[in-house]
């Protein structure tokens, strides 16, 4: 038990220190073997998982009738076949997977982006209306300043000297307030992120044995 225990510890142990001193001392034979087995690990990690997703997605689909689990299903080959016609080996199909993404999943994701700027205004009513405090009121007041900016500055019958003003308070708003923003959580993700890799070289912290 105290082996089965151990050995990932020292695996996890040994890479970690390996890695840091790639970034400390130039090492780049070592950085190129590392890199390798990273990448080598996270491909067979992607493929486990879309395989994972496939099992899953179609016992719902058998079992409990889920049309959105065969809609998935269907999509999943069809991206697959399009990625293998449009190999230089097979050339039946030229950027498939390309028109795939620029005519169906980009459209989808700046719907859902639009959709989320809504729930977030609504959330900020929310929020007003159940705590009435300076946080939730600057919070909404943001959100309604920004969408109102972002409308105001692609509409046309806005004059030009407006648009021009609206969009000046706009870049203020994200280079001070958002970017001021960004950066406190990226220092906070960063102290985590250190954290986490102290404890994980300790051997204080094993994902690994879950």
């Amino acid at each position: 038990m105290v082996i089965k225990r151990g050995v990932p510890v020292l695996i996890a142990v040994f890479l970690g220190i390996l890695t840091l001193l790639g970034l400390v001392v130039p090492l780049p034979e070592v950085n190129r073997i590392v890199l390798n087995w990273a990448s080598f690990i996270a491909a067979a990690a992607l493929l486990l998982g879309i395989l994972n997703l496939f099992n899953v997605h179609s016992r719902r689909l058998f079992k409990e009738r889920n049309l959105y689990s065969g809609v998935l299903i269907l999509s999943m080959l069809a991206v697959f076949a399009l990625a293998i016609t449009d190999s230089p080996s097979i050339a039946i199909t030229e950027n498939g997977v390309n028109t795939i993404f620029k005519w169906v999943q980009a459209p989808l994701e700046s719907a859902l982006t639009a959709l989320l700027a809504f729930v977030l205004l609504i959330t900020g009513f929310q929020m007003l209306r159940n705590r009435r405090n300076g946080y939730a009121f600057l919070f909404l007041l943001t959100a309604m300043l920004v969408l109102l900016a972002n409308v105001l500055t692609v509409l046309t019958l806005v004059p030009a000297p407006v648009r021009d003003i609206v969009e000046q308070f706009r870049r203020l708003l994200e280079e001070v307030v958002v970017t001021a923003g960004m950066r406190g959580i990226l220092l906070g993700i960063a102290l985590g992120t250190i954290t986490l890799s102290i404890r994980l070289l300790l051997g204080m912290e094993r994902p690994y044995n879950k």
